[in-house]
């Protein structure tokens, strides 16, 4: 990957067919070609793509596949899957794919397959939901738990989230469970207040067991437990842990059989496939748990083995490149139309943004194009009444991905028809608008004068010809679900392959995390200096002032 990703000719020949094709209609195309659905669409691990509402030709996936090639994609995806050093800049492997490896084939870390220890690990999962789920393990006056609170941050919070939420229907334990993040004092009270300290068990989620809000989250939670009627000795009753720091861990009051490990192999935003997802494996069972890794293994095993033009997140890597470096887009919007799925985009925010928010290439050199665009949505209809106007006629377009469980799991009279007509029909206006002369004739039938009409047709017009892929399968299954998420794990770390940058770092987060705790001891120290730039100063100052008031 010597040669600069924009001196390579392959870009060059992508740029002038984005001169030759960039203000053609793809309804224009849709017209020429009848099969244009069937020729863009694809099928892998039980997910359909439909890509045909692109800005694309034939010739541009052509070309966009060989610009794969020439960045080798192939040797890349599989490095990745071997577990070599992608990590360049922390000099680990990125192996959250051999968390869900349902094959015999061992995956080599120093030279260790590491395969035993993940499967030692599930079989430790598997006994210690069971003993939660058929009441074996209790609290400290023998009641069964009731509540479940999974504190961490991250990813060790948005993704095990956003599968809880994703798989609701599969909750048979009546355990619920509460995700604790935010160094918030409102956040932790309205979870806390509902909660019975004798029924409800806490998991701690840090790497280090240090993680500041993490942390300070847990040992408020602990003096909770303390106050309301539990003593030091129960803590082991109620606490569990997932943590490479077994000693503080231990130190904290957690028992070593309790602590679950975390690898340095594994990174935060992939980390819902280790012991981090114990929460939902308690709440749906690890049978359940055990499908959701089975439908990622089948996304896993068809990005490495599927060739490149039928490789569905290599496809949709592509198609990121092609929208963010050659027509200049800043964001995509992502539109789950299943109420479950809801926590989809706030995961994609972090797995997206901070796997391809970076400015310099894995050479140590800052790059001249564009990365990762800024990801944004929310869920179904509601959305149509609020962003997709901008969607539709804003001055500037966002790719749009629109998910879609074809089957509902509440199915009342006709309401999933419903979301599903407002799915397509959505993707169908962003592709379609409404010309000039459309939107004048149905003034004119409005009754309006003709002066009336002009003046209102122009403010109708959509102009369409705006891109979306539509992402659709059966129903929110385990299995889709697993696949679901690892298919935009493999799109995201594809992109930053033929980008070049890493992937699998966040410095940009590191550095906020350092400054947080010098910003703290100023905010809680008597003798405030005035070590920072004059706004930090002045909003420190401001901040120890209206404390004084109260």
């Amino acid at each position: 990957m010597s040669t600069p990703l924009q001196s390579l000719d392959i870009w060059k020949q992508l740029q002038k067919h984005f001169g030759d094709i960039h203000q053609q209609h793809m309804l224009d195309w849709f017209q020429q070609d009848k099969q244009r659905f069937d020729r863009f669409n694809l099928t892998a691990a039980g997910l359909t793509l439909d890509y045909s509402k692109n800005r694309i030709t034939s010739e541009t996936m052509d070309l966009l596949n060989q610009l794969a090639k020439k960045r080798n994609l192939p040797e890349q995806i599989n490095a990745l899957f071997k577990g070599e050093l992608v990590n360049r800049s922390e000099k680990r492997p990125a192996l959250h794919t051999a968390l869900r490896n349902f094959s015999d084939r061992p995956i080599m870390v120093d030279g260790k397959d590491v395969m035993p220890e993940v499967r030692d690990t599930m079989s430790r999962m598997e006994e210690f939901c069971w003993k939660i789920r058929r009441k074996h393990w209790r609290g400290y006056t023998n009641k069964p738990f009731t509540d479940v609170v999974s504190i961490g941050i991250g990813g060790s919070f948005l993704g095990p989230k956003l599968a809880s939420s994703a798989l609701k229907p599969y909750n048979d334990s009546h355990i619920n469970v509460h995700y604790l993040a935010n160094i918030d004092g409102s956040h932790i009270t309205e979870i806390l207040k509902h909660l019975n300290p004798e029924t409800t068990l806490f998991i701690v989620q840090s790497k280090s067991f240090g993680t500041q809000e993490t942390l300070k989250n847990a040992l408020a939670c602990r003096q909770w437990f303390l106050d309301n009627g539990g003593v030091v000795n129960d803590l082991q009753k109620h606490f569990a842990a997932v943590s490479a720091n077994v000693e503080k861990a231990v130190e904290f009051g957690i028992a070593e059989e309790n602590i679950f490990p975390m690898w340095d192999w594994v990174g935060g935003r992939y980390s819902l496939w280790s012991a981090i997802g114990l929460p939902l494996a308690i709440s749906i069972g690890i049978d359940n748990f055990r499908n959701m890794l089975r439908g990622a293994h089948e996304m896993d095993e068809h990005f490495r083995t599927a060739p490149m033009e039928k490789n569905m997140p290599v496809i949709m890597a592509l198609l990121g490149v092609w929208y963010v470096n050659f027509f200049n887009i800043n964001s995509q919007a992502i539109l789950p139309y299943d109420h479950y799925l809801r926590g989809l985009p706030a995961h994609l925010q972090q797995l997206d943004m901070e796997s391809s928010g970076k400015s310099v290439g894995i050479d140590g050199h800052k790059v001249d194009y564009h990365t990762g665009p800024i990801i944004w949505g929310g869920v179904g209809s509601n959305g149509q009444h609020a962003y997709h106007q901008l969607l539709h006629q804003g001055t500037h377009f966002s790719p749009s991905d629109f998910i879609l469980p074809m089957r509902t799991h509440n199915p009342i009279d006709n309401f999933h028809a419903m979301l599903v007509s407002n799915a397509l029909s959505q993707s169908q206006a962003l592709l379609t608008g409404k010309s000039k002369e459309q939107a004048l004739d149905e003034c004119l039938k409005a009754g309006l004068n003709k002066q009336e009409a002009e003046e209102l047709a122009a403010q109708k017009v959509i102009p369409g010809n705006r891109p979306s892929n539509t992402l659709y399968f059966p129903k929110s299954t385990p299995h889709s679900v697993g696949a679901l998420i690892a298919l935009y794990e493999h799109k995201v770390a594809a992109q930053g392959m033929l980008w070049g940058i890493n992937s699998f770092d966040q410095w940009g987060v590191e550095l906020g995390k350092d400054m947080g705790n010098n910003i703290l001891a100023a905010l809680e120290g008597e003798d405030f200096n005035a070590t920072f730039d004059s706004s930090t100063n002045g909003l420190v100052d401001a901040y120890k002032t209206m404390q004084d008031q109260l």
